[in-house]
């Protein structure tokens, strides 16, 4: 599964994680700010220690985290610069995507896209639209409140439904 979210939702809604992309980042992962090298950091412990010690929405400064290599401070893994870190997994991640798409490529396919926005559609409305023109087996879904154009060259093999995302699928289930 392809997905823009960085929030864990997936992961709390049962998704195995070794079957997600998360390209835009992950919440759950620290990186050096700079950053000086390509690793990201599991940050669940500190930050629920963060949260236990916060006194008026503030964190102790021992608390904020730093990079073990150059030692400025940590920020979160989330694609919102020329900073952002692709770490091992997330090449891994990308890896099993592509060779998902290379071995499907021209079998019968639906690309279901739920709530993607145009904030990025790059990374899943565009390329799902250019995947269904080229593959005649495939058919495109969009579920989204209110972003579901389509254009003209898949509207035969695509369906745009304008609703709650899980008002729908339990619907379709």
């Amino acid at each position: 599964m392809l997905t823009t979210n960085v929030d864990h939702c997936f992961q709390k809604a049962g998704f195995d994680k070794r079957r997600l992309f998360y390209t835009q980042g992950d919440y759950g992962l620290w990186q050096c700010s700079k950053p000086c090298h390509d690793k990201t950091y599991d940050n669940e412990i500190v930050i629920k220690k963060m949260v236990a010690e916060q006194e008026n929405m503030r964190v102790p400064s021992r608390l904020v985290p730093h990079c073990p290599v150059c030692s400025a401070p940590m920020s979160m893994n989330l694609r919102a610069d020329n900073t952002f870190v692709q770490d091992d997994g997330w090449h891994t991640a990308a890896g099993r995507y592509q060779a998902f798409l290379r071995r499907f490529e021209k079998s019968k396919l639906l690309y279901l896209e739920l709530g993607v926005g145009s904030n990025t559609p790059g990374i899943i409305k565009y390329p799902f639209w250019q995947m269904t023109y080229s593959n005649p087996n495939a058919f495109y879904i969009c579920i989204n409140l209110s972003d579901i154009f389509i254009p003209t060259e898949i509207r035969e093999r695509s369906a745009g439904i304008a609703g709650d995302i899980g008002e729908m699928l339990k619907y379709l289930e």
